[in-house]
């Protein structure tokens, strides 16, 4: 497994354009967002500032990016190739080539907060206790995983041609939806209820409550834990039947 790990790393870090749009697209996004704004006029509802705001979301939409495209879009392709019928004859268990596509995108997820972390404080001055740089950057990135899990799922659920819109109606709508690209509170009542239960709005909150040294809402952990059983639980089955059909 560790060998299967290593070759996933190597891909991964081989592949320019799953770089760019992970790692440095988030940063881009920042800049363009929060570039301009002011540093000390605070966001309604949040006590944030916005740079300080959508230096949260752009990691947790890095670490996202990185999970979710990475994996469902490359696990499709490789189970079109029978690179994943050729596994299957080894002594590698299941669970073994779900942990090494969700320990690949988790490390390159790191670098994509870490960016993001270092331009909000170089460009827009952002400071945060050294206590609170630590946990925001491990709170993103094992969140993260609830979303590698639907990756896997995504990966399983559909083939090459399908899997990309698929993907990316739900890499979109759960960064819109979860305030990722834009704060809840500009949208409507009704859009604010839904975007509640949305994970990735949980996700964020987590970061969010770091920054203003609270503890997170235990609703948000509750409702990522939820999603991260549904969709973990979604993969296993998805693999068992897959693995049927081969």
């Amino acid at each position: 497994m560790n060998s299967l790990i290593k070759l996933e790393l190597t891909r991964a870090l081989r592949n320019r354009k799953f770089l760019f749009f992970s790692v440095i697209y988030p940063s881009v996004l920042f800049l363009l967002i929060a570039g301009s704004a002011d540093a000390t006029e605070k966001i309604d509802g949040t006590g944030l500032t916005l740079p300080t705001y959508m230096m949260v979301s752009m990691a947790s939409f890095g670490a996202l990016t990185a999970v979710l495209m990475g994996n469902s879009e490359r696990i499709a392709k490789e189970r079109e190739s029978g690179w994943v019928r050729q596994l299957r004859l080894t002594t590698l268990p299941g669970r073994g080539y779900v942990l090494a596509k969700t320990a690949s995108a988790a490390v390159v997820s790191l670098p994509s907060i870490v960016v993001v972390f270092a331009v909000a404080a170089t460009v827009k001055d952002v400071r945060l206790d050294a206590w609170q740089w630590l946990a925001l950057t491990g709170s993103i990135w094992a969140g993260s995983l609830v979303f590698a899990a639907l990756g896997v799922a995504l990966g399983y659920l559909a083939g090459g041609d399908a899997v990309r819109p698929i993907t990316m109606i739900t890499y979109f709508g759960l960064s819109i939806l979860g305030g990722l690209w834009m704060p809840t509170t500009t949208f409507p009542g009704w859009l604010q209820d839904i975007a509640r239960w949305v994970p990735t709005h949980a996700y964020a909150a987590l970061g969010q409550a770091i920054e203003q040294s609270r503890a997170p809402h235990m609703t948000d952990i509750a409702l990522l834990a939820v999603f991260f059983v549904l969709f973990t639980g979604g993969a296993a089955w998805l693999y068992r039947k897959d693995t049927l059909k081969a």
